[in-house]
């Protein structure tokens, strides 16, 4: 098969197709032909030599597939070759066929095509699984969701919208807060030129956040226990703002708050399990009905993988790129 390797880390242009062996799918793993993947940051990172995959794993990026299962290696039930499927990956999704742990298989929703499910496996899961299982979102509180426009953002807004909840976005420019507003954001912060911890004060009368899910990291740590309501939940899932901060114990725990930090790649498959499990009860039939739906800003081929980054990169784009993979 094909996949996109990384044969020394730097730019986009470190990118490279190349012929690599097949997957073999171990005990408990199934072999899916890959239609395609998704763009995340971690690819990025993964591609500078910032975030290798773990150990044993697919050296290729891609934390995300759709596609179709050719085989299903031993002890595998409740799937059969042929299933059209989306899947939550530890990488090698940039590739024409990847090994997966039958428990991190999602059927397609009902209503989305192949290519368009490649855009909802890391999503849904790191939403639900920070935002539900973890920070316990209730109907009536208030979510503050930095980059509303990206990926994470996009269905962060829809699922809280869905269980009740008010959300507050941060991006940025005008054409991004549109697009959180269709939807369904109700407050519109944008961060370029306005203060976060401000405006959600004054929109909340004083309240803030009951939850705030955050992508930036140190950059925003202090601002961010500044915006919490009393007993809100801060929960760290990036660190695009940096890995080191000063936090305001006083602050935090006047306002009996508490302050979470996770990642998903690095979770064991029984814990990644449970968690596509727990999407697969809750998001699925959120999307079947189209309460929820997935945003893709666009489709490139995956040869192409270097330009996918490149508009990640310049954080232009609204929702998810895919990348479509040619037949194996």
């Amino acid at each position: 098969m094909h996949a996109i390797t990384i044969p020394e880390p730097g730019g986009p242009e470190a990118l490279v197709w190349a012929e690599v062996s097949d997957p073999v799918p171990a005990e408990g793993e199934v072999l899916v032909e890959v239609v395609a993947s998704a763009v995340n940051r971690a690819d990025l990172l993964q591609r500078q030599g910032f975030y290798d995959p773990p150990p044993g794993s697919s050296p290729y990026p891609g934390l995300e597939c759709a596609g179709r299962i050719v085989a299903l290696g031993p002890g595998v039930s409740g799937w059969a070759v042929g299933d059209e499927v989306c899947a939550l990956l530890v990488g090698g999704g940039y590739a024409q066929k990847v090994a997966v742990p039958a428990g991190q298989l999602l059927p397609v929703p009902e209503g989305v095509d192949l290519v368009t499910a490649a855009a909802l496996p890391e999503v849904a899961c790191t939403v639900w699984s920070n935002v539900f299982m973890l920070a316990h979102l209730r109907p009536g509180e208030t979510l503050l969701v930095h980059g509303g426009a990206s990926g994470i953002g996009t269905m962060a807004i829809q699922l809280a919208k869905a269980v009740g909840a008010r959300v507050a976005v941060t991006a940025g420019g005008p054409e991004k807060l549109a697009r959180c507003a269709e939807l369904g954001a109700d407050i519109l912060i944008d961060y370029r030129e306005q203060d976060f911890v401000e405006e959600l004060r004054k929109a909340t009368d004083g309240a803030g956040a009951d939850v705030i899910l955050d992508i930036v990291g140190a950059k925003y740590l202090d601002r961010n226990v500044q915006a919490l309501a009393v007993n809100g939940r801060l929960v760290v899932i990036g660190l695009q703002g940096g890995v080191k901060g000063e936090l305001n114990l006083a602050a935090l725990m006047g306002k009996r708050a508490a302050v979470l930090a996770t990642t998903l790649r690095s979770r064991p498959p029984a814990e990644k399990a449970a968690v596509v499990a727990a999407v697969r009860e809750h998001v699925w039939p959120l999307i079947g009905a189209g309460t929820v739906t997935p945003v893709v800003d666009r489709t490139l081929p995956m040869v192409e993988a270097a330009e996918a980054h490149r508009v990640v990169e310049a954080s232009g784009h609204v929702g998810k790129v895919l990348l479509v993979a040619p037949e194996a």
